[in-house]
């Protein structure tokens, strides 16, 4: 029997999905990640923001055309958030919610179906390892969050903060063996096993692989936590940090917990440590509380502190936040202040990756594109290589610029 798991939305629903594969697997599946046809369908839905909720709509519309008789099950934020809605499309026999996806396996073979979205209060461990054949890796140390932004959802729907144990997530990277590992959750800084980040990371000292972190918040942020990633054998100077506003009203509004001020700070400090740091960040533009004054902050923080790459997206309400009580902006607005910090976000990408031209670092071939192997440096340059790699960490170095980051050559 032919199994295909469709996913859309965040990392930490990538590794799930890769675990979903895994399990299936163990069922007697042939498992893909690719859409086509299959007998058995899981799509791992996404409500982050309301296109997101469209598309994984739409995704059933989508698998039913390989196979209008293949049984489908949902889950993810989207059904966690409507399970009954997805339940009564065509086709979908089970609806699990974001927090009963370590139990879909055991709900096909148990035969039973339906909607299932009971809130989990501990960390659930799948039973098999992610199938994935990629050297880079995702492995999920957290699920949940506390922090009840006023624009986000997602703690709604994936439930309070539960962590993994340090030696639970050290087994499960050597036993994958990647070049890369990227540690990941839904509120990664939130990580509250024992004392926390500071603990995770010294129970990952030794590995031989390259360890790169996901999303934080700039709270983790200190002189300790920086100290205890340079003790790492390979640590990728790369760090996500979300941002959503530079300006301290809007923050405020939002319910972020830190100021503009704080967060240049952090920034700073990071350099400190780490001087060819890649600092990435998450905005939101046109927040229905924000100014024209306060969108000017925010371009004023981003200059500042030259992100070497920016995921921005406009404003969309969730109904069920505090922020769907707001008026929201006109789209015309939001499109326009869209526009402006896309061209600064470019600009800087390009100013980052031409100070890294004529350097040396090592990448983890994860793609190819026609006569080139593609990978990501520490501090997360996009790179091409005209030469088939094979998927370890190869030395290299920078050129000039190309496409979205630069050409290298194997050294």
């Amino acid at each position: 029997m032919k199994a295909v798991v469709f996913t859309l939305g965040c990392k930490v629903n990538a590794y799930e999905s890769y675990a979903i594969m895994g399990e299936l697997s163990s069922l007697g599946y042939d498992v893909s990640e690719e859409l086509g046809y299959a007998d058995l369908f899981v799509i791992n839905t996404c409500a982050v923001t309301a296109e997101a909720e469209k598309k994984s709509r739409q995704a059933i519309a989508r698998v039913r055309k390989f196979n209008k008789n293949a049984k489908i099950i949902v889950t993810g934020c989207a059904s966690q958030k409507s399970n009954a809605d997805f339940l009564k499309k065509d086709g979908v026999v089970l609806v699990t919610g974001a927090q009963r996806k370590d139990e879909i396996v055991k709900l096909i073979s148990s035969g039973e179906i339906g909607a299932f979205s009971e809130e989990e209060t501990s960390y659930h461990d799948f039973s098999a390892l992610p199938k994935t054949s990629h050297s880079r890796v995702y492995i999920k140390v957290e699920d949940g969050c506390n922090n009840f932004c006023s624009y986000c959802i997602i703690p709604y729907l994936r439930g309070r903060v539960r962590s993994r144990s340090p030696e639970d997530v050290r087994k499960e990277i050597e036993l994958l063996s990647p070049s890369e590992a990227v540690l990941t959750g839904i509120n990664l800084s939130a990580y509250d096993y024992g004392d926390g980040l500071n603990q995770l990371i010294a129970g990952l000292l030794g590995l031989n692989c390259r360890i790169r972190l996901g999303s934080l918040e700039v709270n983790v942020i200190s002189k300790e936590f920086l100290s205890s990633l340079k003790n790492l054998n390979d640590f990728a100077p790369h760090f996500h940090l979300s941002l959503q506003s530079g300006s301290n009203a809007v923050l405020k509004s939002m319910n972020r917990r830190y100021t503009r001020e704080e967060f240049i700070e952090k920034c700073d400090l990071i350099r400190g440590v780490f001087p060819n740091a890649a600092i990435t960040t998450d905005i939101i533009v046109g927040y229905s509380t924000e100014t024209e004054k306060d969108f000017d902050d925010t371009c004023d923080l981003v200059k500042r502190v030259k992100f070497a790459d920016i995921h921005c997206f406009p404003y969309s309400k969730r109904e069920g936040t505090l922020g769907a009580k707001l008026k929201e902006l006109p789209a015309s607005v939001k499109s326009e202040r869209m526009e402006r910090l896309m061209a600064l976000k470019y600009s800087l990408k390009r100013e980052f990756t031409e100070k890294m031209l004529g350097a040396e670092a090592e990448i983890v071939p994860e793609e190819t594109d026609g006569e080139y192997s593609i990978g990501y440096t520490g501090n997360y340059v996009r790179c091409y290589v005209k030469a088939k790699l094979p998927a370890k960490k190869t030395r290299v170095k920078l050129i000039r610029l190309y496409a979205d980051g630069a050409e290298a050559e194997e050294i």
